[in-house]
């Protein structure tokens, strides 16, 4: 089980520092609209008898780019909200994958698709989430100021100089590598819960933005180890989403006492 406790480890810490910036941009629902259209793309590519299942992502990846770029793209259109945007792409996609999957017998693995298995992780993914972890890593030390002030205040970071749109590009497009890579241990529907739970964990115990990112990963990472060894024997998602459900309602009703206490002594 070394291969599944590290891919999951790097997965639940690679999504956790996206999460607080794709949640204070109202980006959030992103992670869930790019996983449909992974599972619609890796539904056709799976069909393609002569196409290796782990080279599939190489396929996979670019055109969940591009999708991610388009999702961007509507949502900044004024005829088409964000909101819709994700559900226009996404459900067509989900739709389209369906169709095919249950044309070349690709249904017969779709549980495994739809809800993910933590046990069916790989040394090859490994190779991929690894680089990909040390990449976000040093992307968000380097600029973590810039990405402080685009997140918050994109006019104030125009007049600045900041190239916003190039930032918010990069971001849906790590947002759509780190859905590829974790769509096989988290599944299509709960990939994105990934990304929100921790960040709306950790925004509940620190308001300055620095401090909520480093607490979101530290959340993910042991949520995700709790259920990897708590939980192993259903080689399920759903126990790291409960896990992660259940650490953001502890976290949320010593807020709120927190602030009752507070507001009695002023």
């Amino acid at each position: 089980l070394i291969y599944p406790l590290l891919v999951g480890s790097l997965l639940a810490l690679t999504a956790s520092i996206l999460g607080v910036v794709l949640v204070l941009k109202r980006y959030s629902m992103i992670g869930d609209g790019l996983s449909h259209v992974t599972f619609g793309v890796f539904a056709i590519t799976l069909g393609i008898e002569f196409i290796d299942p782990y080279l599939s992502v190489f396929i996979v990846i670019p055109i969940v780019m591009v999708a991610a770029y388009f999702l961007l793209r509507l949502g900044e259109s004024q005829k088409i909200k964000g909101d819709a945007a994700i559900g226009l792409i996404s459900s067509a996609f989900l739709a389209i994958g369906y169709l095919v999957g249950s044309q070349t017998g690709f249904t017969r693995d779709i549980q495994s698709y739809m809800f993910g298995s933590i046990t069916t992780a790989t040394k090859q993914d490994l190779y991929y989430v690894l680089p990909l972890t040390i990449i976000i890593l040093l992307l968000f030390v380097v600029f973590q100021n810039k990405i402080f002030s685009v997140t918050f205040d994109e006019d104030f970071s125009k007049a600045m100089g900041i190239k916003t749109r190039i930032y918010n590009i990069a971001l849906s497009i790590i947002t759509a590598i780190i859905v590829v890579l974790g769509i096989r241990v988290m599944g299509t529907l709960l990939i994105s819960s990934l990304i929100i739970f921790p960040a709306l964990s950790s925004m509940r115990i620190f308001k300055r933005f620095k401090w909520s990112v480093w607490a979101s990963m530290v959340i993910s990472c042991i949520c995700f180890l709790i259920a990897f060894f708590a939980f192993t024997q259903y080689s399920s998602a759903s126990s790291i989403v409960l896990v992660n459900l259940i650490f953001y309602i502890i976290v949320t009703i010593f807020s709120v006492l927190k602030r009752k206490r507070e507001a009695k002594k002023n």
